[in-house]
């Protein structure tokens, strides 16, 4: 079972994947956690409604076929960020979120874009308009 703030298509099929049986937000009641992983025990797996329809949206768009990068609102938000000289610390506090949740979109741009740095993140945000 994965738990996790992020709710993008692409976080999903990341968790799937790597062989999560079941996607649930960080924010769920407890009594919904316990229910979802005796479902995993009885039927291998559990993704909640919108979880599922989010998924196969994507594999019905057109557009994972082709070269298309697709970036979350929150990895957008943080493109407008990383070229400036504030730390990661500082990014988290103005996007109302964790220091390690900005690690996360970080780690995820670098995955897509096929990056290395900040230093790449920052030309890249540059270069497509990713400006604050």
């Amino acid at each position: 079972m994965a738990l996790s703030m992020q709710d993008d298509e692409q976080s999903l099929i990341k968790m799937i994947k790597s062989g999560a049986k079941g996607y649930m937000l960080k924010n769920a009641h407890p009594k919904e956690l316990e229910e979802a992983l005796q479902k995993i025990v009885k039927n291998g797996q559990y993704f909640q409604e919108w979880a599922t329809s989010k998924v196969l949206s994507t594999l019905n768009n057109k557009s994972i076929y082709t070269n298309e990068i697709k970036l979350s609102n929150r990895e957008m938000e943080f493109l407008k960020y990383s070229h400036t000289e504030m730390t990661y610390k500082e990014i988290a506090e103005k996007m109302f979120c964790s220091p390690r949740t900005v690690e996360n979109y970080r780690d995820s741009l670098f995955e897509k874009l096929e990056l290395k740095t900040r230093v790449g993140l920052a030309v890249y945000a540059i270069k497509n308009g990713y400006e604050e």
